[in-house]
């Protein structure tokens, strides 16, 4: 089925200047003929009439948001972006240190895959949320998740407390950064929106450097309980200014009569029922459901003694990817009020997108995830060197999306930046690394591999989320969005447990057939200790046999992360040809 883009003429974008700023301080009829006014030059023609009451807040709210207040928020969301990027970046350094003080140090990733795993599922449900009760209410209500985690954390007597608290700060800490993501997509037009996302996720060029010694130095003075302390003080109160001017400028839109009041005599039961069919509950719990064992089969096959071959495992994949398919069943057949349109998810262009999304997060995970061990054994580099090089992908595609925002704006066309840029130079970076990983290598040659893996990124992951709301009616950007979020998380972990499995049954045997018969009964003992590959000396047969397997080991992997990127190529083909300079989907001011 055909989800067809509805024809829009080209129209400049809005200019904000102080006269019309003056036109939202006057009362509420000349509010309301604004409004008119707008609607009737928006060339887009929404039908909004059967729009959740959170979309209609925002398109309402939108009426009433002045050039200044517009400016604020901007300047509050980067402000907390850097925030979270810095207290996240600090907070998972300090992990190890925190279960290591309840001897516990071996459930380090434990931890760390249980919180992504819930917070990674929770966006799920609370993309509906936001769109049946509103964006403020979510904000507020996922920054006190945010803060009782941190509290839990400086607080925990034992990892258990510890788990428990990493589940409550990461499922507030994505959906914070999510209700941002949706807040630009709510007051940009499709031109300003690539650039304006790159631009709030910019402090990650700074971040990078700074966790690292800032972690340090915490634990050599204060202490992480007190770093927790301070984070669960400094986060509310950074927040507080953006929802107080979300809320303001709700309760002015509610004033001026934009937000029709909502009157029901429904019972308490009738209420449950209807919200149950607003917030597509059976939906929900469906995709949840299938995807929660779907990604855990993925992390617990390790510890069952037959691995794969556990009935556990086998269930749990057998299962969950029943409970997909049914999630697709009753979207289509059975549900009243869907999660996304049966039509739109099977619009090309959002289901090549996940495709995409899939393959390309599968295969930087299966080349990336012994990337440091390698770097650190075999080129013999520092933590801190080891630390930069494995962060240029960080700075450079954070770099080149403001880039990419500012050739989208005047360009306007998604599909080419990706197909003759993005997926090429990323082939190219990953390609040439099958070559370059050698011990004999200068890391130079390493380096301007991940820059152009970088700046291939850059320019991806910024049109990949422009493609999907491209597409979308403004009350679907929330639940496309989520839905890439999870994929691209279904992505990670296959990514990561094919390069765990490909590690694991090829790298001992490299080591078996390359180490001097004076090492062999060692064998085990270097294969699990990154400390002992790099204690031999450089130039002695140990050391050799050692990079040897390395080289030979990590070049299968980029070989197959190099092979996978034809289904990123192919699935980049098959998007439609969207330019956003002609789209204007949103109404009321807006960049």
């Amino acid at each position: 089925m055909k989800f067809e883009i509805p024809s829009f003429r080209s129209a400049p974008p809005p200019v904000i200047d102080d006269e019309e700023e003056k036109k939202t301080h006057d009362s509420s009829s000349n509010i309301t003929t604004e409004k008119n006014n707008s609607e009737s030059d928006n060339d887009s023609k929404v039908d909004t009439s059967d729009f959740q009451y959170g979309v209609k807040s925002v398109q309402a709210t939108n009426e009433v948001w002045t050039k200044n207040h517009l400016i604020m928020a901007y300047t509050f969301i980067w402000i907390i972006s850097f925030i979270l990027a810095l207290s996240s970046g600090i907070n998972n350094t300090l992990t190890p240190y925190v279960t290591s003080s309840f001897q516990e140090h071996s459930l380090t990733a434990t931890t760390q895959i249980i919180s992504s795993m819930v917070s990674g599922l929770f966006v799920l449900p609370y993309a509906k949320l936001i769109n049946v009760w509103g964006r403020p209410q979510g904000f507020a209500l996922m920054v006190g998740s945010m803060t009782i985690g941190l509290i839990m954390m400086a607080a925990c007597q034992n990892v258990e407390t510890y788990c428990a608290a990493q589940v409550f700060y990461q499922v507030g800490s994505s959906t914070v950064n999510f209700t941002m993501t949706i807040f630009i997509a709510d007051t940009t037009s499709l031109r300003n929106r690539a650039f304006m996302i790159a631009f709030v996720a910019s402090p990650w060029i700074a971040t990078v450097w700074a966790y690292g010694p800032a972690a340090e130095h915490i634990l050599a003075t204060i202490g992480f309980r007190w770093n927790f302390g301070i984070w669960a003080i400094v986060i509310p109160v950074v927040c507080t200014p953006l929802f107080g001017l979300f809320y303001f400028n709700l309760l002015k839109a509610r004033k001026a009569g934009l937000i029709p009041k909502v009157e029901n005599d429904r019972t308490w039961s009738q209420s449950v029922f209807h919200y149950a069919k607003e917030f597509d509950v059976i939906g929900l719990l469906l995709i949840c459901a299938g995807l929660a064992m779907f990604l855990l089969s993925f992390n617990l096959y390790a510890k069952q003694p037959d691995q794969w071959k556990s009935p556990l495992i086998i269930c749990f994949l057998i299962f969950g990817g029943l409970l997909i398919i049914a999630f697709g069943i009753w979207e289509k057949w059975g549900a009243p009020v869907t999660f996304i349109p049966w039509s739109l998810m099977m619009d090309r262009t959002v289901f090549f997108t996940y495709t995409m999304a899939v393959s390309l997060y599968l295969a930087w995970y299966l080349w990336d995830s012994f990337f440091y061990s390698y770097l650190i054994v075999v080129y013999r580099l520092s933590v801190s060197q080891a630390t930069y090089i494995t962060n240029i992908y960080t700075i450079g595609s954070t770099f080149w999306s403001i880039v990419m925002g500012i050739i989208i704006r005047y360009n306007g066309r998604l599909k080419w930046q990706a197909l003759y840029f993005g997926v090429p130079i990323t082939i190219l970076g990953v390609g040439l690394m099958i070559n370059f990983r050698q011990p004999d290598v200068n890391i130079g040659y390493i380096i301007m591999c991940q820059i152009f893996i970088a700046f291939g990124g850059g320019t991806l992951v910024i049109c990949e989320q422009m493609t999907v709301m491209a597409v979308s009616s403004h009350q679907y950007v929330p639940a496309v969005l989520s839905m890439e979020n999870m994929v691209i998380n279904i992505g990670s972990a296959v990514g990561s447990t094919i390069a765990g499995a490909m590690w694991t049954g090829i790298f001992p045997l490299k080591l078996a057939k390359y180490l001097p018969t004076s090492a062999q009964g060692d064998l085990q003992t270097i294969y699990g200790s990154i400390d002992v590959q790099s204690s031999y000396p450089v130039g002695s047969a140990e050391s050799d046999a050692i990079n040897s397997a390395y080289s030979d080991t990590q070049r299968l992997m980029l070989i197959t992360a190099t092979c996978l990127y034809t289904i990123t190529l192919i699935s980049v083909m098959f998007w439609k040809d969207v330019d956003v300079r002609h789209l204007k989907k949103m109404k009321g001011r807006v960049f």
